[in-house]
This record gives C-alpha cells, structure tokens and sequence, in this order.
C-alpha cells in the first residue's frame, strides 16, 4: 500500500502498523535495530511512567517480561510483542491498584490472593505460599515484584498449557525442557 510522503510523493510502507500510537514511541526506543533490550526497556518503562509512583522496574523484571513474549528466542523484543507487553502491563497496573487499597504502593498476602484469583488463576494454599515467600518482604509485595510474578505466572501457564494438550490440569515434561522453561522465565 502507498501512502503520501512528507513532499506529496507516494511512498510503500506498513501505514497500519506505523499509524498505532505506541508505534512512534516504540521506534524512539528501539533504535536502527527495531528492537528493544532490557536494559532499553528499562529506560522507555521508567521514562513513560508506566510504574507511576511505584518504584521503576529492575533489570530483571525487564528481561523476564521480554523472555515471556520472546517468540523468536531472540533476546530482543518487536513492535508487536511491545504492543502486547503494553496491554499486559497496563491490565497488571490497573489490577494491582485495585488491591492496594491503602495506596501504599504494596499489596499484602491476601491483596495478592485476591488479585491472582481475578486475573483467573486457580492456585492452592501451598502454591500462593511458594509466591509470597518468594514476593514478599514482611508480607508485602510492590509493583515491580507483582509485574515479576505476573509473568512468571503467565509464562508458566502458557507453557504448561502447551504441554497439557489433553486439557487434563497434567503436562509431561522431559528433564532438559523442563529446566528450559522454568530458566527462562
């Protein structure tokens, strides 16, 4: 498809993608490359805002939000896995400020049950344990820890889901893909 240039003259091009607002932004953010690292998504998430008043998110963080979307296992994250971050990232944002109730910019061990149960996981006792003792510090768990646990939770299932094709709640999994899933996110 063409589309008029800054002089008039037809030019080809992706206008579609290119006319989404978050394109221009991304494009900024990811350079020549057309990707984004962790340690640019850092940057572009703390310069947006997107954590509010919230403590920005760690490099760690970073990386497990990009390993989550990475498709092509690249390290790296396109425009349409950015897009995707973004949607993910604003419904966690939303999600915990409904939690945190005070506005202490944590949420507590049953805030976090809560919240986990709206976004649609169905997690036991032993589990939700497992998360607020890898989450929490004294019980609470802030924004940069909750978006941690969020896509872990949502990687996790999505390869588990993978894997359980009978949709039976059982996956069987070899030794080496097992340690592949759980390093990666």
């Amino acid at each position: 498809m063409a589309y008029p240039g800054p002089y008039g003259a037809a030019q080809g091009g992706f206008p579609a993608v290119q006319q989404d607002p978050l394109y221009g932004y991304f494009s900024a953010v990811a350079g020549q490359d057309g990707q984004i690292s962790p340690d640019e998504l850092q940057r572009c998430l703390t310069q947006s805002g997107i954590s509010g008043s919230y403590q920005p998110f760690s490099l760690d963080t970073c990386k497990l939000m990009i390993n989550m979307l990475d498709r092509d296992m690249s390290g790296t994250m396109g425009f349409n896995e950015f897009k995707e971050l973004s949607q993910a990232l604003n419904g966690w944002k939303n999600t915990f400020a409904s939690f945190d109730r005070d506005h202490s910019g944590t949420v507590e061990g049953q805030e976090m049950h809560q919240a986990i149960v709206t976004m649609g996981y169905n997690l036991s006792p032993q589990a939700m344990n497992c998360i607020m003792r890898r989450y929490s510090n004294h019980g609470r768990i802030p924004f940069d820890d909750f978006v941690s646990c969020c896509v872990r939770l949502r990687a996790l299932t999505d390869q588990f889901r993978r894997r359980d094709t009978a949709h039976s709640g059982s996956a069987s999994f070899q030794y080496d893909d097992f340690i592949q899933v759980t390093m990666s996110v």
